[in-house]
């Protein structure tokens, strides 16, 4: 049994990922009302060294004997950056994987400068910035005591002015709290001049920490995103799961009966599907996530492919 890595997991964003824990379960600076991994349960501020880093490799060349994932994906129940070794555990996973590797990070430490360095040893950094007030950001992410949103905006600053990475930059919105009007023309007037590859919208897929909250619908993130680029923000887009066909923008049945059709005869990679369909993977998965709600579908990992079948 693994201690430290989980998956690899099928990611729109990401490929095939096999996610790396770099804490202990949920050690983290931030008790974001949204965390889909429960609320925080121990409170740390202080980067340290929480992991046996000879057991981590092992159990990476482990996997790596049977499986090539797309991105090893250093994320999991808590902060990766409160780990004080985190770019010393990338240069040793470089020497035995060749893809790509990302970092999925709060912010919470990108005023450290050792923090900003580490990432640079990753490919893609994806950061998350869910608010720029301060009492929003209290509402949002509940941070441990003496961390504040400007805190946040200035090692958001200083990290995109510096780094030579790409860089997904994550919203997460729940309705009602960070996505009223004062606060988006906030956040354009901050990200206005800075350098990201994309901004991604993102909300609620599973319950989060605080049950009472409700996620975001396509409507609303489509109005968020159009906000955005009408207001100079170029690269926008939505990442959320459609949970039903209501939601879909242009729902086309006549796709969803011939993607049933095809998988009715065998399974096809969803490269296979992309090139027999013409459709991208982002416009597939939206139908194809539906349908394993549904049970329809089964999305699969097998000799590093993504395969989906009836």
């Amino acid at each position: 049994m693994y201690k430290y890595i989980f998956g690899p997991v099928p990611s729109r964003r990401l490929g095939v990922s096999l996610g790396v824990d770099l804490v202990m379960s949920k050690t983290c600076n931030f008790d974001c009302i949204y965390c889909e991994c429960g609320s925080t349960t121990k409170f740390y501020n202080v980067r340290d060294s929480y992991i046996d880093i000879d057991r981590l490799i092992k159990e990476i060349e482990d996997v790596l004997q049977n499986l090539t994932p797309d991105y090893i994906t250093f994320s999991g129940s808590g902060e990766p950056t409160l780990n004080k070794d985190l770019g010393i555990i990338i240069k040793k996973v470089r020497k035995i994987y060749s893809g790509k590797i990302a970092v999925i990070t709060n912010s919470s430490l990108l005023n450290n400068l050792d923090v900003r360095k580490s990432l640079e040893e990753a490919d893609l950094i994806i950061p998350s910035l869910d608010a720029i007030s301060e009492n929003i950001f209290k509402r949002m992410n509940r941070p441990i005591e003496g961390l504040t949103a400007q805190n946040i905006l200035d090692g958001m600053t200083k990290f995109l002015s510096t780094t030579k990475k790409d860089v997904y930059l994550e919203i997460f919105i729940v309705e009602g709290i960070n996505d009223g009007e004062d606060e988006l023309e906030k956040f354009v007037r901050y990200l206005k001049d800075k350098k990201v590859t994309t901004i991604q919208l993102n909300t609620l897929a599973r319950p989060g920490a605080v049950q009472d909250i409700k996620p975001a619908s396509i409507k609303r993130l489509s109005e968020i995103r159009e906000y955005f680029i009408s207001h100079g923000l170029n690269s926008v887009e939505i990442i959320k799961k459609y949970s039903s066909r209501e939601e879909l923008p242009k729902y086309n049945e006549k796709l969803e009966k011939l993607i049933l059709n095809m998988l009715n005869k065998r399974k096809y990679s969803i490269d296979e599907m992309v090139e027999l369909l013409q459709k991208n993977e982002v416009e597939l998965f939206k139908y194809l996530n539906i349908l394993q709600k549904e049970g329809k579908v089964k999305i699969v990992i097998e000799n590093d492919q993504i395969y989906i079948r009836s």
